[in-house]
């Protein structure tokens, strides 16, 4: 005689357990011992057994009073285990589909269906430009390799004139089931891997494929005031999605050519501007050209030292996100003579002797 079953044990609830602590314990318990996860089949079933009389409440309450459950027909003076026939009964294995992904992709065709719209892949393209593009914007063309439906079959991957036929395994469905004790497990079709047809004659532009690669142009609008390394997202402009399911997307990575004379520091322009030992001393007035194109009139005051920042706002480069610029930063760069005539020497070192300020003081 078969000893007496302990579903509450069996899916590791108390006898207390409410209806959504029995199902949440049930779906632990099936995605860890499921066959086709590496568990035991035995188990499996035991699971299912229990979560089939503890999920239902005449059940439950019949098993409760007796220790096991009879099928609806309690025999007088009670029965062994199993008494009356225990009456399996089939298990949605569809919603497992839900929980468990593929592992349980054929179970009912739902996840077949969903699974034949998909959206279509990203891409990606490295789009170098000059300094000045990146400042005003530019509108350009760009090659882009992606797969699409090839135009020969209209994606279908049989030869023109021709049509997949129904697979003759799955009969259409995309799945095959095979009976385990009182379960059926149902798996892909081995013969059309789950599409539910086969290809008698492959078209021979895509071999059988549906899709083609292919190089593209698209047009793209760059904005002004991109970045070295920033991204750009085209929606739709990647490639196609299958079954209905939208198009990718298209990230474009900016790269922006040196300039002989300016960087970038986010939205500011830098420019590092040359002045002599005298004018940096003296002060002076210089005009300098802009991004814009323009020329401005920049003021050296006198005493300015090497490496002072002046800037002129609004005359940098366009704010991506934002209105407005940012500002053009002049960066002093100080020139000291390397190649001085002798009398220039000789009027330098009277300039020395007649100051006197100790420029070293603090550190001596």
């Amino acid at each position: 005689m078969a000893a007496r079953k302990d579903y509450y044990d069996i899916l590791g609830v108390p006898k207390n357990a409410s209806t959504d602590d029995i199902k949440k314990a049930f779906r632990k318990q099936a995605r860890k011992h499921h066959p086709d996860a590496g568990g035991s089949e035995e188990r499996f079933k035991e699971i299912n057994e229990a979560y089939d009389v503890l999920s239902d409440p005449e059940k439950r309450k019949q098993y409760d009073e007796y220790g096991q459950y009879f099928g609806g027909n309690v025999p007088p003076g009670g029965a062994g285990p199993f008494g009356g026939g225990y009456q399996y009964t089939t298990v949605d294995m569809g919603d497992l589909g839900d929980l468990f992904g593929d592992v349980f992709a054929g179970f009912g065709g739902r996840r077949s269906r969903q699974a034949s719209a998909r959206r279509g892949n990203d891409l990606q393209y490295d789009l170098t430009l000059s300094f000045d593009e990146a400042l005003t914007g530019v509108s350009t063309k760009v090659e882009v390799k992606r797969t699409e439906s090839c135009s020969a079959c209209g994606g279908t991957g049989a030869a023109p004139g021709t049509s997949p036929v129904t697979c003759t395994t799955c009969g259409g469905s995309g799945h095959v089931s095979q009976g385990q004790g009182m379960f059926a497990f149902s798996r892909p079709c081995p013969r059309c891997g789950g599409s539910g047809t086969t290809i008698e004659t492959p078209c021979p532009t895509c071999k059988g494929k549906g899709t083609v690669t292919r190089v593209k142009p698209v047009t793209v609008n760059v904005p002004p005031g991109v970045t070295d390394g920033g991204k750009l997202r085209f929606k739709g402009k990647g490639e196609p999605g299958t079954g209905g399911g939208p198009a990718g997307d298209l990230y474009v990575v900016t790269h922006i050519r040196p300039h002989a004379y300016y960087t970038r520091d986010g939205a500011d322009v830098v420019l590092d501007l040359p002045v002599t030992l005298p004018e940096a001393a003296l002060g002076t007035q210089v005009t300098i050209p802009a991004p814009d194109g323009t020329k401005v009139k920049l003021k050296i005051k006198a005493g300015t030292q090497d490496g002072t920042v002046l800037r002129i706002r609004g005359k940098g480069a366009p704010k991506l996100k934002g209105k407005g610029s940012g500002d053009l930063k002049v960066r002093v760069a100080v020139q000291v003579p390397t190649a001085l005539t002798a009398e220039q020497k000789e009027l330098l070192k009277r300039f020395e002797s007649l100051r006197d300020e100790d420029v070293r003081a603090h550190i001596t």
